[in-house]
């Protein structure tokens, strides 16, 4: 049968975690994705009984290695770190695949840290605190769930990587409204003049208290899935 004119076979996605982000994307897929050419191909999480009532059972994943089976066209992970590493390499060669993070300076209540990271954490303090400061490769194991601003940033930097490209992490317990990202560039020092080329940016992200996602980065999130448009099988960072 030959297809309508101008007809365009929608793009289907996959979400991987259904917390909040995954909630909200599966939501607007849903609602809205009629509109832009999406369909949704399956919904993951650990917690299966978490999508009752809330996913159709049709679209509901048992089984996260499965979703090579859906035919998906773009997969969203918004679980965990571990889902990326664990898979990310297989989903690459059945889809396009985001890991989406945001990392920012936060109230300790919205951090998600292992080791010695998380008892400094716990040990407590009234004061704004700078939990690490120096390369990111260190931070990102402590860290999972708070460093893919500085990851990304690492891998776009790719003549500095994660060796070189320094990250500091502040636990700030009068941050009650916003998550906050500051990022610095320095330039080569003019050997003639001594003086450097710097450029500095501060975005502060709406947040609830203890809320690790900043309200901004669901919109971020839509955005990103309307854009991501083939990517031949490229991680693609938000």
């Amino acid at each position: 049968m030959a297809a309508k004119a101008g007809f365009r076979k929608p793009r289907r996605i996959g979400i991987i975690g259904f917390g909040h982000l995954g909630q909200y994307l599966t939501t607007m897929i849903e609602d809205e994705g009629h509109q832009h050419g999406l369909e949704l191909a399956f919904v993951w999480n650990r917690s299966r009984e978490k999508m009752d009532g809330k996913v159709r059972r049709e679209l509901q994943l048992e089984f996260l290695s499965e979703s090579m089976q859906r035919s998906a066209d773009l997969i969203v992970e918004v679980a965990h770190p571990q889902i990326a590493q664990e898979y990310g390499e297989e989903i690459l060669k059945h889809a396009d695949f985001m890991a989406l993070k945001v990392t920012m300076t936060k109230h300790p209540d919205s951090f998600k840290l292992e080791g010695s990271l998380q008892e400094q954490k716990e040990s407590g303090s009234s004061q704004r605190t700078v939990l690490y400061e120096g390369p990111v490769r260190q931070l990102c194991p402590l860290a999972p769930n708070n460093v893919n601003t500085m990851a990304a940033a690492a891998m776009a930097g790719h003549n500095l990587g994660f060796d070189q490209v320094q990250g500091c992490l502040v636990a700030d317990p009068s941050l009650l409204d916003w998550h906050v990202v500051d990022i610095e560039v320095d330039g080569p020092v003019d050997e003639s003049s001594g003086h450097q080329f710097t450029v500095k940016s501060t975005r502060r992200n709406p947040s609830s208290w203890g809320a690790v996602t900043g309200a901004a980065t669901y919109a971020s999130f839509w955005s990103s899935v309307l854009k991501c448009k083939g990517h031949g099988g490229k991680l693609v960072l938000c």
